[in-house]
Formats: C-alpha cells, structure tokens, sequence
C-alpha cells in the first residue's frame, strides 16, 4: 500500500519546493482547480507520459484526487511504484480537504 502524508507534511513540502504533485484527477478538473504546481496525471496516462513528467524517479511525488473516497491518487500512486518510482506517498484527503482548510490553489 502507498504512503499517505499529511496536509501539514504536504504543505510544508509544497512550501519548501520538495516535492512533485501528481494530480489524478486530470482534465477539466485540474483546469478548474488543482495544488499549487501540481501536474495532471490519470490512471489511465501513467505508463504514456509518467517517463517524461516525472524523469527523476527518485523524487519525492505526492498523488491527491479529490477525496478519500475517489480512487485515482492510489491508482496512479500504485502504478508509480510499480514502474520503479520509490519515493511515491498519496494525500489521501485530496483536494477537497486543502480547501476546506483554505489553503490556495492555481487554475488553467
């Protein structure tokens, strides 16, 4: 199972510039409103595009979706780790908690 992180480990993370965000949900969603500097990233695009988003498969990636109950962060997590990423963790809570806690988020 992946890790999981915090919204206060998240942010902190976001804050000091170490981490990669990979935003699951994608497409019209990550349009309307994501993390702040998170990449989209589907399930379904992982194998395709995950090799030149994220060339550094060391680093350090959170995957968010919009809630617990969404599955996308532990798919696209698990497919990370599963293509040889080893410092995958996913915020389980998702968008929908960052903003109920009013922190800020980017749109396209």
């Amino acid at each position: 199972m992946t890790a999981l992180i915090t919204r206060d480990e998240l942010k902190a993370a976001i804050d000091a510039g170490t981490v990669t965000l990979v935003d699951a949900l994608g497409g019209e969603y990550h349009a309307k409103q994501h993390l702040p500097g998170a990449l989209a990233l589907t399930p379904a695009e992982v194998d395709a595009r995950a090799p030149a988003l994220l060339p550094d498969r060391a680093a350090a990636i959170v995957t968010y979706c919009s809630n617990p109950a969404c599955p996308n962060s532990g798919q696209v997590a698990d497919r990370l780790i599963a293509l040889g990423y080893t410092n995958v963790r996913k915020y389980r809570e998702g968008i929908e908690d960052w903003t109920v806690a009013g922190l800020p988020t980017e749109s396209h």
